[in-house]
């Protein structure tokens, strides 16, 4: 017999590991420890948030594209905070909306570092294992998707780092743990790379121009240690940068299109404040083009990019050369203006803002606070949205003749950044026990409809009579930049050929006492301090015209009330030992509450209740009932009640539904009678007299005693 033996080698895994004090923590990066076949990988730990960064690229590059495929994700495992996910399949689904806006600040400042003529496809995967409510896992994940990048051998002009900060009692934070995000006044976020910031992305409560430069500043301070530390890193296991096909598009091709399209011609296409006009002049010069090239397949495979490019270093070359604009504006000046309220009928608030060439239209509801929106993610402390806002941005509004589809994460991100700007000036929900959604819906685009979704969601919140605290304005100024860094314009209101062909959309909120919301993106490789504080500078001149000039004329402030279609919410408070007398068995009392007045009830468990209704007197009435269920019946009080029940010895009272009470037949009426039905039928609703507890310990009722001229303590509708 041949004895069966098993054989094992060890296998080796030598790795090198690397480690940095960060903000008071330990940021510690192991390299080829694990996902050896990714293009670059880095296996994450700071404090306990533990996390694994992947860089992969496809190896030729993607067909019949114009642009460069870089997707990017943060996969939120529901084992890193040790839960289990809810729903039947109990397996992660589609990505959170704070996943999605954490893929988005990755995004942002890693693109433009990637060479614009790259076509492979990339993909930066973060997924997180562990997290450490100290340690905030999408720091860890922006830093490690730049280590994976910069190491491994995908053409990437890093290293970037990220940082965030808050603000407590006016002092400023470096990264703040989860905790103290819950009560910061600031949440910051500031992407660079060693010699520039490349994006910011910030919440703040109304803070001043100032205080948010130097926030950001120390933001880029923190970047350029982190960026010396990852040098090292490159410097021992960075790979050598694999060779590309260029996409790019010939230069012989391009002076052939200047040949039969001069300078001057591309320029009158262009110099238009009517965005129809100009794509019909530029569809003319294509066609133009594509007769011309009709023999040269290679060349009208490129040809859109082509013309693409040329309309860019056009108006480029108008705006920093010639200092003028397409349509003719001023470099400060914002295009035209308006702004109504109460264009949609039966809403609970609407308001429309018009910029130029981009029109939102937002719509308020209110709905009790049990309709805020549940959040199951991976920072406990936020396990709902009480204000929701939603933007939409359908084909129709750019002329586009495409499906709707589901919101991308585009409409995810401008949703979240108009949401981040407005949530500083709501009331609380004990001044305002409401939930709130917001729905901006994009009528028309040309250029940050983002915050023209603020300007307008700000005032349909006051025309709804939300006590919003202050109005709020958004603006977004651009950039144009030349060959070195001190040769650049900046922008005030940029419209969509701007955005597309130049530098720079910085997207700043806020009241006239500070910022409320920053967003940041740029295409190039960094912006110097004087640029980042004139683009805040501009978008504060811009941001206090619009409130002066147009939010706070068309809407000065809040409505006194809520609308007469929206919901009205009473609120009062229960000892928390009742709550189970209103809910009753099986919620058998709350529902008849509910039932006969036709309103919404929700109980906290600290004995908070809100009524919820659209008729006012059945808001009191179910106010009432509560009140008489909760009531500690005392000897002398005066109530009404329903004859329920009828007995030989006495009949039953309901003084509200589950709070019933007898009348024994000798307290019915003054005279002696021998049946209770002579003088009570079901039905009958009388008042009665409370005479405290009978030697059995029961409550007792009379009707005889009660004086005719008493007012009850409830009421019965």
């Amino acid at each position: 017999m041949v004895e069966n033996k098993t054989f094992a080698t060890k296998l080796e895994n030598e790795y090198k590991s690397y480690s940095m004090e960060l903000a008071g923590r330990t940021l510690t990066v192991d390299i080829g420890r694990v996902g050896k076949q990714a293009n670059g990988c880095a296996f994450m730990h700071y404090g306990s948030t533990t996390m694994l960064c992947t860089a992969t690229a496809s190896k030729q590059p993607r067909d019949g594209i114009d642009f460069f495929p870089l997707s990017v994700d943060f996969e939120e495992k529901m084992y890193a905070v040790g839960k289990i996910p809810g729903g039947f399949l109990k397996r992660e689904g589609r990505p959170s909306e704070h996943a999605i806006l954490t893929s988005r600040v990755i995004d942002r400042p890693m693109r433009p570092l990637f060479p614009k003529d790259y076509r492979n496809d990339v993909c930066l995967n973060n997924l997180v294992l562990s997290v450490d409510p100290a340690c905030n896992p999408e720091v860890v994940a922006m830093i490690g998707s730049s280590i994976a990048t910069t190491i491994s051998d995908i053409p990437f002009d890093g290293p970037c780092a990220a940082t965030q900060i808050g603000m407590i009692d006016g002092e400023l934070i470096v990264n703040p743990s989860l905790d103290q995000n819950v009560v910061s006044d600031l949440q910051l976020t500031v992407a660079s790379t060693r010699d520039k910031v490349i994006m910011i992305e910030a919440g703040a409560n109304e803070i001043p121009e100032d205080k948010m430069v130097e926030a950001i500043y120390l933001a880029d301070s923190t970047n350029k240690e982190i960026i010396a530390f990852i040098d090292k890193i490159v410097a021992e296991c960075g790979k050598e940068k694999h060779t590309y096909e260029s996409c790019a598009v010939p230069e012989e091709l391009f002076a052939a299109i200047k040949e039969i399209v001069p300078q001057e011609e591309m320029e009158e296409a262009v110099f238009t404040d009517e965005k129809s006009v100009r794509d019909a002049n530029i569809a003319a010069i294509t066609e133009k083009l594509k007769e011309a090239f009709a023999d040269k397949e290679e060349w009208l495979a490129v040809l859109g990019e082509a013309v693409y490019q040329y309309q860019k270093k056009t108006v480029r070359k108008m705006i920093l050369r010639d200092q003028k604009r397409p349509d003719g504006r001023q470099m400060r000046q914002i295009r035209p203006l308006a702004a109504e309220v109460d264009i949609i009928p039966r809403t609970h608030g609407s308001a429309m803002f018009t910029r130029g060439q981009t029109q939102i239209c937002d719509i308020v509801t209110l709905a009790p606070l049990s309709e805020a929106q549940r959040v199951d993610g991976l920072d406990a402390n936020i396990t709902e949205k009480r204000y929701m806002h939603q933007y939409n941005f359908p084909a129709y509004s750019v002329g586009e003749a495409r499906p709707n589809r589901s919101p991308g994460r585009r409409e995810i991100g401008h949703g979240a950044l108009a949401e981040r700007a407005l949530i500083p000036v709501l009331p609380s929900k004990e001044d305002f026990p409401y939930a709130i959604r917001a729905v901006s819906e994009t009528f028309e685009s040309n250029g940050s409809t983002s915050q023209a979704s603020v300007c307008a969601s700000s005032m349909a919140l006051m025309a709804a009579g939300v006590p919003v605290k202050k109005a709020v304005a958004g603006i977004s100024c651009g950039l144009v930049t030349g060959d070195t860094d001190d040769d650049y314009i900046v922008l005030t209101d940029i419209q969509g050929l701007e955005d597309f062909f130049g530098d720079m959309d910085f997207k700043v909120a806020g009241t006239h006492d500070g910022i409320t919301a920053i967003q940041m993106d740029i295409k190039i490789h960094g912006l110097t301090r004087p640029i980042v504080e004139e683009a805040i500078s501009r978008c504060k001149e811009a941001r206090e015209y619009i409130l002066t000039e147009v939010l706070e004329k068309t809407i000065p402030c809040a409505r006194p009330t809520v609308n007469e279609y929206a919901p009205k919410i009473e609120q009062i408070s229960i000892d928390p030992e009742k709550i189970g007398e209103v809910v009753g068995k099986q919620g058998k009392v709350i529902n008849e509450i509910i039932a006969r007045t036709g309103v919404k009830i929700d109980i906290d468990e600290d004995g908070s209740v809100s009524i919820c209704g659209t008729d006012e007197s059945m808001i009191a009435q179910a106010k009432k009932f509560i009140e008489t269920i909760t009531m500690e019946f005392e000897q002398g009080q005066i109530l009404v009640g329903k004859v329920v029940s009828i007995k030989e010895f006495g009949a039953f009272l309901e003084f509200a539904p589950g709070k019933e009470g007898m009348v024994h037949i000798s307290k019915i009426a003054r005279e002696r009678i021998d049946h209770v039905e002579d003088v009570l039928t079901l039905g009958d609703v009388v008042k009665v007299k409370c005479l405290g507890k009978d030697r059995m310990g029961r409550l007792s009722f009379s009707i005889k005693d009660c004086p005719k001229e008493a007012k009850a303590m409830n009421t019965l509708g």
